[in-house]
């Protein structure tokens, strides 16, 4: 399986999300890694309750082995249900300051 799956799937199974969207961003930094950096956006009822550092602890525990390995970098959007209902979009992702960018 590739990092992806991986991570989708520990991801799915840990928080039976509401919405899950994983995305590779390792295109957009410097080095040959094509399964470095990560965006999550995940919205989940775990989340009900709970300030930013707890859900990222929550997340940053079920990918443990992911990030003690081959990833870089995973960028954490994380909502309850009802915060995804409202906002429905994440913001971009900085470019790396490895990487050069042209008509982006």
């Amino acid at each position: 399986m590739s990092v992806a799956s991986d991570i989708e799937s520990k991801v799915s199974e840990a928080f039976q999300p509401v919405y899950l969207e994983l995305i590779n961003e390792s295109h957009m930094h410097a080095g040959p890694a094509s399964e470095s950096h990560f965006k999550l956006v995940l919205a989940s009822s775990r989340f009900e309750g709970l300030n930013a550092v707890k859900r990222h602890q929550l997340v940053y525990r079920v990918v443990a082995d992911e990030l003690a390995g081959p990833v870089h970098a995973l960028a954490l959007h994380l909502y309850a249900p009802a915060e995804w209902e409202r906002h429905q979009a994440v913001p971009a992702s900085p470019s790396c300051a490895g990487k050069t960018f042209k008509n982006i």
